[in-house]
């Protein structure tokens, strides 16, 4: 499978247009990001649904910690019905900075996605919810409609969370491009789902990536970047080792985006960092990492930001090139 994610800092028409494209060029799936500085997710979501006809539409991802789960269950079912039966819930435990930000406290986010899970379990099988967990209470709330079955991804990077994943969920979406970080990935994914009684293979893998395409691949580098950047600057220096990546380059990186200095990352963002946590290139280079992540065990690929210089013109050339050159 191939899905594509979208940030709503766009207007949403815009969005819509765009998600059209990537129907009509083979994908079968949207992300739509959810984070308080850009449009809503949910109305963003409400668009796309009624601008496509295939496409899945997910949220990529939401958290537990700014909308009551109960609400979550409740957008996600009106956007499952608007589409048709199309609607997909991705969430993670989301980002301890943005919170922060926001005035959040970020909790025990295991215990809170393991707990949100299972309360939307219930909620999607149309039953009264009844819930004492450590971090979410539901007292009896049952929704007035029904919602229809709506498959759970979760977000995960660590080795809890991922081997969770394995256990409770339908996907998962992993914010990575390299076989590398999938090989240690898959262990922990399977492990869960084994350790739970399931097949590992009933559960969607997907490689949620920094993806740039062009035909010149140094245009398709350019464009990159600054994404790479801010992931080489959050990545535990685990990671980083993995890649044999200078530990040192992170703090760099990261003191160049404090200061805004976007023109400086382009000295400081290297070859093998953007190899490391992107699949980026011309049409060719990218279908060979694509194909590598495939033999790993990757089932879904998730053209992430930038996709390309020209969003019109990547989508376009994934869809012809990859989607559709198998």
């Amino acid at each position: 499978m191939f899905g594509i994610e979208f940030v709503p800092a766009d207007p949403v028409l815009k969005l819509a247009y765009y998600t059209k494209l990537a129907e009509e060029n083979g994908f079968d799936n949207v992300w739509i990001t959810d984070h308080y500085n850009n449009r809503d997710v949910y109305t963003t979501l409400a668009v796309l649904a009624l601008n496509t006809n295939r496409i899945k539409l997910g949220t990529g991802v939401t958290n537990p910690y700014t909308r009551n789960i109960a609400i979550t269950a409740q957008s996600i079912g009106a956007i499952n019905e608007i589409s048709g039966g199309r609607a997909v819930l991705g969430i993670g435990p989301g980002d301890k900075a943005t919170f922060d930000a926001m005035g959040i406290e970020w909790v025990e986010p295991m215990t809170t996605i393991n707990e949100s899970i299972t309360a939307l379990r219930g909620f999607f099988s149309a039953k009264k919810v009844s819930q004492e967990g450590k971090r979410v209470k539901i007292g009896g709330a049952k929704l007035a409609f029904k919602t229809g079955n709506i498959p759970i991804y979760m977000g995960a990077q660590g080795p809890k969370m991922l081997e969770l994943a394995g256990r409770i969920a339908d996907g998962v979406l992993i914010n990575a491009s390299h076989p590398k970080d999938f090989e240690f990935a898959i262990k922990q994914i399977e492990a869960g789902a084994k350790a739970a009684g399931r097949d590992p293979k009933s559960v969607d893998v997907g490689a949620y990536a920094c993806f740039s395409i062009h035909k010149d691949a140094e245009k398709a580098k350019g464009a990159a970047k600054v994404v790479v950047a801010f992931i080489v600057a959050g990545s535990p220096d685990t990671v980083l080792q993995r890649h044999n990546i200078d530990i040192v380059a992170k703090k760099s990186i990261g003191d160049a985006i404090a200061k805004g200095d976007f023109a400086g990352l382009n000295n400081l963002v290297t070859d093998k960092m953007i190899d490391a946590f992107s699949i980026c290139g011309t049409p060719t280079d990218c279908k060979a990492k694509v194909e590598a992540l495939k033999k790993i065990g990757v089932t879904q690929i998730v053209a992430g930001s930038p996709i390309g210089p020209d969003k019109e013109a990547a989508i376009k050339l994934i869809g012809k090139e990859i989607i559709g050159g198998k």
